[in-house]
């Protein structure tokens, strides 16, 4: 299968619009938009739900066995996009400012990301059916073997993958919790 990145157009088209929205709230206002503000939550709660999204949903339509509504290659395009955009427009609700507990989740977002591109990259190198199935071993030792490297590799960045985003949701989770508490039931 010759894997398109259609997902990686589609995310630089996405991320070009909310730049665009975002170059004009700040040209409006003439000032970085506030991460407390209407258009700072904003983009920061849509931000989250895509990372959610990206978090869950992928997730179970690989681990569900009742579950078979579309391709595993479209969900994981799915999963790549809003790995993408989601990250990118939290970026933004930071308001660039990076300290305390939101430092510390912007960080681990940034790592993620970076992470997921690793993985994506390993994921390529092992060759699947149109439905992401990954094929048998190829003829050849030099082919089995650098598909055992593949599928080893892939296996290792799955066990550092996964705990980063745990804990990045975790984070998330106490500042979103943290950020309710003190701007709703404070006042």
């Amino acid at each position: 299968m010759r894997y398109r990145n259609h997902e990686l157009w589609l995310s630089l088209l996405a991320i070009v619009l909310i730049t665009a929205v975002y170059a004009f709230v700040v040209w409006q206002t003439r000032a970085i938009p506030a991460a407390s503000g209407l258009f700072g939550h904003l983009i920061g709660v849509i931000g989250f739900l895509l990372m959610l999204m990206t978090e869950t949903l992928y997730s179970l339509r690989k681990r569900s066995r009742l579950a078979r509504w579309g391709r595993m290659a479209d969900w994981l395009q799915f999963h790549i996009f809003t790995g993408i955009v989601g990250p990118y427009m939290v970026l933004l609700h930071t308001s660039w400012k990076f300290n305390g507990l939101a430092g510390a989740t912007t960080a681990l977002t940034l790592i993620i990301v970076f992470s997921g591109f690793v993985g994506r990259y390993i994921y390529t190198r092992i060759p699947r059916t149109l439905d992401g199935v990954e094929l048998e071993t190829p003829t050849g030792q030099l082919q089995a073997s650098a598909l055992a490297g593949a599928r080893r590799a892939l296996s290792i960045w799955h066990a550092v993958h996964i705990p980063i985003g745990m804990a990045l949701f975790t984070t998330a989770l106490i500042h979103i919790g943290a950020a309710l508490y003190y701007a709703t039931l404070l006042r």
